[in-house]
């Protein structure tokens, strides 16, 4: 099993602090996380990437610490996906590279794939499917914008006194609802790092407030705000937990009717949200048969 080490690299204007395992020789497998994550959500996935040839690569997102937070204050998925290809560039990653998205990190990962098809193989998202499901949900399944009240929460000044208190006790909140069932110990310390500094939690709500609220939202990424709403030209393989208390299994089940043939759906079963750490095991070996 291979160790997993840091690295920092520079990026679409950010220094991206990241971890990763396997000889950097090999094809990029790049894991992009989402929230309330970091990096060391990946640390499954990352040795079974490398131990099957990969220099699997898991950067903490842009505004995530130990990576910086981005002068230009841009958090749109768009510039995720601009970051991922980035990150391509600067990693040395070539035609054989893969790419893989949860949360955040999945609609990042389908734009990326979307914008620059010829750097990436094979593409895996989970959490968050890819096309118009999500926003299909949100007009139609009153369920879906229950369990979304986080989202619109963030849109208000409240949330940027109530998400830190307690040392951060809204996240332990978010993963225990999220992932019923799942002892997170190993987890939360690692997201709390990444969030505890005020300019890395602002950051990370920057996110929400750039999709559904007034936070900047940069013209120069419309192209890329719309291909993280596309289909991946790739083949690509969704994954999501069956009981995940954040995005229903019925919203994954109505993006089948939405997405051409080349993309699969799995509903992994025993897995909430937090699906790759939940269930490791099977999580892992979905996704090397598909990259197989």
């Amino acid at each position: 099993m291979h160790a997993i080490n840091t690295g920092t690299v520079e990026a679409n204007g950010v220094q991206f602090a990241y971890l990763h395992a396997g000889d950097p020789s090999g094809p990029l497998a790049l894991c992009l996380h989402g929230f309330p994550d970091s990096a060391h959500g990946w640390r499954h996935l990352l040795p079974a990437l490398a131990d099957a040839g990969y220099h699997a690569v898991a950067p903490f997102q842009r505004g995530y610490a130990p990576t910086s937070v981005p002068a230009d204050g841009r958090y749109q998925t768009g510039a995720l996906s601009v970051d991922a290809n980035a990150l391509h560039e600067a990693l040395g990653g070539d035609g054989r590279a893969v790419i893989i998205g949860h949360d955040w990190g999945a609609p990042a990962t389908f734009g990326a794939a979307v914008l620059e098809a010829t750097r990436w193989t094979k593409v895996v998202g989970m959490a968050v499917p890819p096309g118009g499901a999500m926003g299909m949900a949100f007009l139609t399944n009153l369920a879906q914008v229950k369990r979304s009240w986080y989202m619109f929460f963030f849109q208000h000044p409240l949330s940027d006194m109530v998400v830190p208190a307690n040392d951060l006790a809204f996240i332990d909140m978010l993963w225990a609802d999220w992932s019923p069932g799942h002892d997170a110990t190993d987890d939360l310390p690692h997201v709390k790092a990444a969030l505890r500094d005020p300019a890395n939690l602002t950051a990370a709500l920057g996110y929400y407030r750039a999709t559904l609220g007034d936070g900047y939202r940069d013209p120069a990424l419309d192209a890329a705000q719309a291909a993280t709403q596309g289909i991946p030209p790739q083949p690509t393989l969704y994954l999501h937990g069956r009981t995940d208390g954040c995005i229903g299994t019925e919203v994954a089940e109505s993006a089948r009717a939405m997405v051409p043939e080349h993309v699969r759906i799995h509903i992994v079963e025993g897995a909430g949200h937090f699906l790759q750490v939940e269930q490791p095991g099977v999580v892992n070996r979905l996704v090397l048969e598909f990259l197989a």
